[in-house]
């Protein structure tokens, strides 16, 4: 597989012509709690879309079990007062994805204040991997559609990830306790 390709074994340039499509039933609930979380209006009950042990893996952070995960979203809450998505789109999966994967192209339009401009607009792919019983075990945000390093793109890929698991650590013990009201 190429250096290049990103969670979902595609090119940026592939994954970002994927088509549209609607969503399923079963994904519905997912599909709801991921605009909740990326909008930071999360509640305590959107974080039980995750299965214990997942994992989500973003430019910043990889963030291990649904606690940690939880944190995350919630500290991003704390972070921006407001954010819009102007663009979601979920997409048709290529050949080589199981159909428990969703793939979600989407822009978010993130707001420190409320009522002031924008501060950053995201472009970001989301690889969600599902279980039988429909638990993310897996969320992968990947800005750009391009490629987040690990462990396995040699020794400065591990040195990123081991920054991203410490910043996701700090993170949980320090941000993300409480959801913003």
């Amino acid at each position: 597989m190429s250096s290049k390709v990103n969670a979902s074994g595609l090119t940026p340039e592939q994954s970002k012509a994927l088509k549209e499509r609607s969503a399923e039933p079963g994904e519905q609930k997912i599909i709801a709690a991921i605009k909740e979380m990326y909008e930071c209006k999360a509640q305590e009950s959107t974080f039980s879309i995750y299965a214990d042990s997942a994992v989500f893996h973003d430019p910043i952070g990889i963030a291990q079990g649904k606690g940690s995960i939880r944190a995350q979203f919630i500290g991003l809450a704390k972070i921006f007062e407001k954010a819009d998505i102007p663009k979601f789109r979920i997409l048709e999966n290529p050949p080589n994805l199981d159909k428990s994967t969703i793939l979600i192209d989407q822009d978010v339009v993130y707001y420190r204040k409320a009522a002031s401009d924008p501060t950053k607009t995201v472009n970001s792919l989301l690889t969600i991997k599902t279980d039988s019983n429909r638990l993310v075990t897996s969320h992968t945000e990947e800005w750009n559609h391009s490629k987040e390093t690990t462990s396995d793109d040699g020794f400065f890929g591990m040195l990123n990830e081991q920054r991203k698991k410490i910043t996701a650590g700090v993170t949980d013990m320090f941000v993300g306790k409480e959801p913003k009201n």
